[in-house]
């Protein structure tokens, strides 16, 4: 199937938009910066963009097209959700091993002469 000039183009945003939210996930490195970053607020924004399109686009768009969307969407939530679950786990496991900001007074009943 040939795709004309707007599918073309809708495919490409999809994409662009898939694209930059793995960036931003850290599951692709920056092209620009050759290097991974992590921006989950910045992620579930670009998720969101797309969530918005689908919205808009509902009734407006072929098939294809709406599996497309939903595909990359369904993708990108479950990346989302892999990466929030790694913060929380790092941030607990912190938590778990962050020594103790003041030390304990002796609380011994021995008394001490």
């Amino acid at each position: 199937m040939e795709l004309d000039k707007n599918s073309q183009l809708l495919m490409y945003l999809i994409s662009s938009f898939e694209m930059t939210a793995l960036q931003q996930m850290g599951k692709l490195k920056d092209p620009l910066l050759d290097k991974l970053e992590r921006n989950l607020q910045q992620a579930q924004f670009s998720i969101d963009l797309l969530d918005m399109l689908k919205e808009k686009t509902k009734g407006n768009i072929s098939s294809d097209e709406s599996r497309y969307l939903e595909n990359v969407l369904a993708q990108l939530k479950l990346n989302f959700v892999d990466e929030v679950e790694k913060d929380r786990k790092e941030n607990l496991a912190k938590a778990e091993t962050k020594p103790e900001d003041t030390p304990q007074a002796d609380t011994s009943t021995e008394n001490k002469t």
